[in-house]
């Protein structure tokens, strides 16, 4: 018989998050609004989205990049829902860098809340000019997102 009770702690399905060097990951704490419950009690799916991208966006305005004039727009993003975020629960965004190209980046991202990983990401995101048209990623970019890059 499976334990429900409150006080076994939840876990995540195992293999659904990479065990990556998350102790070196950029973190974003993420503040819950009322409006992102929905009726069951739990964090709408739709709201895991908008985590992830303010937490990229703090990850690149504390290495550097945000109002540093760098233009990057989402290409793509893939989302595995792993364990429901419930109301009240702290939110943390843990993020590194998997790869670099040479006009994009990808950020590997896991949230927690209360500590348990409960959804994991994989974005890709590209260095545009005003015109959107791709541009290489300079040395400085790389210098700045090198130390969150993942180690295997």
């Amino acid at each position: 018989m499976t334990d429900v009770s409150p006080s076994a702690p939840p876990q995540p399905a195992a293999g659904r998050i990479p065990e990556l060097n998350w102790a070196d990951a950029h973190r974003a704490s993420i503040q819950m609004r009322y409006s992102d419950i929905d009726t069951n009690h739990h964090v709408n799916n739709g709201r895991y989205g908008e985590y992830l991208e303010n937490a990229r966006i703090m990850l690149m305005r504390d290495v550097g990049l945000w109002g540093a004039g760098e233009r990057t727009v989402l290409a793509r993003m893939e989302l595995d829902y792993v364990q429901e975020i419930r109301a009240g629960q702290e939110l943390m965004v843990e993020s590194l860098i998997e790869r670099m190209g040479r006009t994009s980046w990808t950020v590997v991202a896991r949230i927690l809340a209360d500590g348990v990983p409960c959804a994991f990401s994989r974005a890709v995101l590209v260095r545009v000019n005003p015109d959107h048209q791709p541009q290489p990623l300079p040395d400085w970019v790389r210098e700045a997102l090198a130390p969150l890059m993942v180690r295997l």
